[in-house]
Parts: C-alpha cells; structure tokens; sequence
C-alpha cells in the first residue's frame, strides 16, 4: 500500500516558492499573497477558512500543505509579568523563547538554532552543545505564535534575535523568516527599526546582514583584550578584537541607527575601571551605544556578578566619554531566566561547573 506523501508546512514556503507552486497548477500568483495574509495576519489554522479563495484552492491546499504551531512543552510567567516558553519541535529537540513585557509593549526574545555551537563560558545553552539549525519556520512561528495568544496581537513590537543559538551562522533561514516578519504587507508587521539580531561576531556576515536587511546590529562584546575575550568566548580565536571591530566600522546601519556593544559584566573577569576605560578607546571610531549586562548566575558556572558599586564605576567612566550606555537589568529573576535552563532540565544535561581558568 502506497505511503501518504508527507505534507509540508506551509510556513516554509516563501512567497516566490508558493507563486511557483500555484503556477505549476495554473493557479494565479496574487492567490499566494490572499494566502499569506490569511497564516500570519488573520492567524488562520485551517485552509477552509480562507473565504476569499475559490472552494477548489481550498480542497487543494490541505492535500499538500498544514500550518503549523509550535508545542508549547512548558510556559513559567514571573512576579513582573515576562514567559518563558519551552517548545518541543517536530523532532522531538526543544527551544526557548521569552516574552518580556515593557512600559506599553512586549519584546520577544527568539531562538535561532538548537544549542549552540560557540560555547561561550558564560551562556548555559553551551552546555547542550549545538544539534541543528532551526527551519524558516520554526523561527517564524515562535513571533506567530505567541502574537496570537496576547490579548493585543500589535503590542508585541520588538523582536531580538538572543535566545538560542548564533543567528548569523544560521543566515539563510534568518533572512528569510525576517523577511516575514517585517513585511507590512501580507506578514507578521514588525517594523524592521524594532528587530536586532545580536551576533557573537561571526564577522564574514556583518557586512551581508547590513546588505540584506535594515533590521538593528547587537554585537556580545564582553571583555576589552583579546587574551580575556578568547577565554569567555572561543570565536575570538578566530575573530580577534581587531578583525571584529573592523568589520564593526565597516558596517552600514539603516539611516539614523548605531549598532549596539553589549558587555556581561562578570565580577573579576572584565568590570575593572581599567577595562572600562579601554572599551571607551575601543570603541571611539564607532557610532554606537552600550549596553552593560549584570551577568545571570546559573548551576554550573562559577562567575559571580559584580556589586552595585563596581557597575556604576563602570558606567560612570563610559558615559562620562559621551557614550549612550545603560545598565539593562534582567527581568523574569524568579523563573529559569538563564537562556537554555528550562532546555537543559527537559533534556537532562549535567551541569558540570565551568570557569575562565
């Protein structure tokens, strides 16, 4: 008995493929856009409820095609309001995602592969090392997802691309699902000035992304001299400081933006006053803003974070060089905020304690 052939998500097609599609079945290309509008605008679950397309495409569509929707394994919600989702992919493997509520609207924090392969020292999704890239579709269907369940869909108007994994070594599919995610048109809406993708410094891809999108640049900095850098964040060893930063002056930001030095700081390692000064000197070429990051402690690492005083040194050296810097404090403190702790636990890593020495 002849096996069903097996039904792709329809949230892996671009536009241009679906247009293929109906064309090799003499279906015109504007029904491709109707059927756009109706999975990301109107959040459509079933083809037959797509009443301005003819009876015919709708018994066609289901034949071929579902529409998917992530599992949602597990959801914390903190004291100040931010989710924590756990989805279980189709394969069983599990992402995160979070949802932050701000003054008068939510950011989404979204994943881009599963694990991740940088194994940077201070990050607990190393400790599950990397598995896969995720789909266009798993990354579209996390911000359709969880738009769908909010009471106000269009308060959710940032995305940043810092969960899980590396976005720019997964840059096909990033491109493609931001794509849908900033068109105004028949996708999800967002506007292309409140989405960044944070980079550990994969520096090939800076000048692509800056090419291919008009979406914000984050780069994970982290420490001021390249010995430092190496020892909490592997990539350096192949992208040094200076080839980094090069790149960085050579980025072309959308009109009007600056990209975005983001620095854990970790007590002992990187928070001197000496190594704030450095990152000032380091940075005077660039057109930029700072944001310093008390580190999160999570099982299995042995970093500490830095006192209140030693923060606002810092601070205090950087903004009196004219920089815009801000202490971003993490919110959701009393769930599993670390990123990759509620992955860890469903999948059962040790946490096995790791240092900088």
């Amino acid at each position: 008995m002849p096996t069903e052939p097996k039904k792709r998500d329809i949230l892996e097609m671009s536009r241009e493929q679906l247009v293929a599609w109906l064309a090799d079945r003499k279906i015109a290309a504007y029904r491709a856009d109707q059927i756009q509008k109706w999975v990301y605008l109107r959040q459509a679950d079933r083809f037959d409820l797509m009443t301005d397309i003819s009876k015919e495409i709708r018994t066609l569509l289901p034949q071929h095609f579902v529409i998917g929707r992530l599992e949602a394994e597990q959801i914390e919600t903190s004291r100040d309001g931010s989710r924590k989702y756990l989805f279980r992919l189709k394969d069983g493997k599990h992402i995160e995602s979070v949802l932050i509520p701000e003054r008068d609207h939510f950011t989404l924090c979204i994943s881009t592969q599963v694990g991740c392969a940088q194994d940077c020292l201070f990050c607990l999704t190393a400790t599950g090392g990397f598995e896969r890239n995720l789909t266009r579709g798993e990354i579209i269907a996390q911000v359709r997802d969880i738009k769908n369940e909010l009471e106000d869909p269009m308060s959710l108007t940032n995305i940043v691309f810092m969960g899980m994994g590396e976005p720019l070594a997964n840059y096909k599919n990033l491109v493609s699902a931001i794509g849908v995610i900033t068109d105004t048109d028949g996708g999800l809406r967002l506007a292309s000035r409140r989405v960044t993708v944070s980079t550990a410094g994969l520096v090939p891809r800076l000048s692509d992304l800056g090419r291919d999108t008009r979406v914000n640049l984050a780069v994970s900095l982290n420490a001021t001299d390249n010995n430092t850098r190496s020892r909490l964040m592997p990539i350096n060893r192949t992208y040094p400081l200076e080839k980094l930063l090069e790149a960085c002056r050579q980025y072309q930001p959308a009109p009007g933006r600056r990209i975005t030095f983001e620095y854990i700081l970790i007590k002992g390692i990187n928070d001197s006053e000496s190594d704030a000064r450095r990152l000032a000197k380091l940075l005077q070429p660039i057109r930029c803003k700072i944001n310093l990051i008390p580190y999160n402690p999570h099982e299995g690492c042995d970093f500490q974070r830095p006192a209140e005083a030693v923060m606002q040194a810092f601070y205090d050296i950087l903004f009196a060089k004219n920089y815009t810097v801000i202490i971003r404090r993490s919110k959701g403190q009393d769930i599993s905020a670390a990123c990759g702790q509620l992955r860890a636990r469903s999948q059962g890593f040790e946490f096995g304690i790791r240092n900088a020495e």
